[in-house]
């Protein structure tokens, strides 16, 4: 049956590929071997699969070369923009905070003038009020005067009308002459009331004039005062939002932040303290409050400051990469099926610098298992980062490192398929995506 089947099939085949028959002369003899058409067409066909097989090769080497290529440009076009923005930001981040500094000199300056003028403003309103004082007690001597002179004129003329008729009338002369003494004595007396009072008044006016000046001039430094205020008001809006926005976005809670931060500070210079211009008591002025609150601003930019550098807010590698895998469930790339990936790999070349990516303590420097050469670092408010199959470690359990460090090097040490970095953040023991807070960051660095 099989040799029927076979006749059928060579003879319907032989139409288009004949019986061939290759030869093989040796020196002694001369053989040949039958090229049936069925072993013909079978001799064709596999030519054919593998001349198809390499054409499908050598296309998916070249995609993948092609590929490879296109994301390599990609990533470092996207790294030069990103330091780019990074540079941007950092030179406009600077420049706040000189403005800032400078418009606090500034504000200090204003202060210390308002203080002074506030001084000789008080000065010259109690000077006012003395010569006012000295008016009136000027002016009431000058009534008791003329009262006195009333009293005296009028005792004058008694006495004259008395002696006069003790003398019978012979001393008119005297009695005028008595009379004109003591109305040149009065107009004297008077003249130089009138001068003391003028004088006085004069003083009053200038001292009138001077305060009406300082009010002048108060007012001018509140305007400046004012504009400063809301310079820095408008330089610590701008600064704040970003920061806000950054640790909302990375899932964190800036009032928490904040507090931790507060309770376990413990650097040179403390946080900003409120003015305190008033020893007597008092409430504070408008502008008091307001500097207040500029100063509870900076005191927070200062303390999210301190928080952004102890959470991974920072990329671990700055050379040229590519994102091979992402945070999530994928499929395993050693065949077991579907697996948690709890973290993101970064592909690179063998020995590439692996970077910490915030402050912390090395908790774990060595082999471990699947991760292979493994680095953990505990953060503040609970984050842990992991930085996996490393070439190369350079730092020791117990080391303290800060955001920036080198670590240790790029390799494809334990359960990997090639070189690239694994890379981890856990919160509380949990693993988040990492891109949440590389992604967070770009509001800010």
């Amino acid at each position: 049956m099989l040799n029927r089947l076979e006749y059928r099939l060579n003879h319907s085949l032989e139409r288009r590929f004949p019986e061939q028959r290759l030869f093989l002369r040796s020196d002694t003899e001369t053989r040949f071997i039958r090229l049936r058409p069925i072993t013909q067409v079978i001799g064709l066909a596999g030519g054919t699969l593998a001349l198809a097989w390499t054409i499908i090769a050598t296309a998916i080497i070249l995609m993948d070369s092609i590929g490879a290529g296109s994301a390599r440009d990609q990533s470092v076009r996207q790294q030069a923009l990103y330091e780019e923005r990074l540079n941007a930001l950092s030179t406009d981040r600077d420049l706040r905070a000189e403005e800032a500094a400078s418009a606090q000199g500034r504000f200090n300056v204003a202060l210390t003038q308002v203080s002074e003028m506030q001084e000789r403003l008080l000065a010259s309103e109690d000077r006012r009020r003395e010569l006012e004082t000295g008016i009136e007690v000027v002016q009431d001597t000058l009534r008791r005067t003329m009262k006195e002179r009333d009293q005296a004129l009028a005792e004058a003329e008694r006495m004259t009308l008395a002696l006069s008729e003790q003398s019978g009338g012979t001393t008119e002369m005297g009695r005028i002459r008595d009379a004109f003494a003591t109305l040149e004595f009065l107009t004297d007396a008077l003249g130089l009331t009138a001068e003391e009072r003028d004088t006085i008044l004069a003083e009053a006016n200038a001292a009138r004039d001077e305060v009406q000046f300082l009010i002048d001039e108060k007012r001018l430094v509140e305007q400046r005062n004012d504009l400063i205020f809301a310079k820095l008001e408008e330089a610590v809006t701008i600064s704040m939002e970003p920061l806000d926005d950054m640790f909302r976005e990375a899932g964190m809670s800036p009032e928490d932040l904040l507090e931790s931060v507060r309770a376990g500070y413990s650097g040179q210079g403390g946080p900003l303290l409120p003015l305190t211009v008033s020893t007597s008591g008092g409430s504070l002025s408008a502008e008091e409050l307001r500097a207040n609150a500029i100063l509870n601003g900076l005191d927070q930019m200062n303390m999210y400051r301190i928080a952004a550098f102890k959470l991974p807010f920072s990329m671990p590698v700055k050379d040229s990469f590519r994102w091979t895998s992402g945070f999530g469930y994928r499929k395993d790339p050693k065949g077991f099926g579907n697996r948690m990936h709890e973290g993101t790999d970064m592909a690179g070349a063998s020995g590439t610098p692996i970077y910490a990516t915030a402050d912390g303590v090395v908790s774990y420097a060595a082999w471990d298992s699947g991760y292979g050469w493994l680095v953990k670092i505990r953060h503040d408010f609970g984050i842990e980062t992991r930085y996996a199959h490393l070439g190369q470690l350079r730092v020791e359990a117990g080391q303290r490192v800060s955001r920036g460090d080198r670590i240790g090097d790029m390799g494809s040490s334990g359960r990997s398929t090639g070189n690239h970095l694994h890379y981890e953040v856990r919160l509380d023991g949990t693993a988040v995506n990492p891109m949440t807070f590389i992604k967070a960051a770009n509001n800010v660095f």
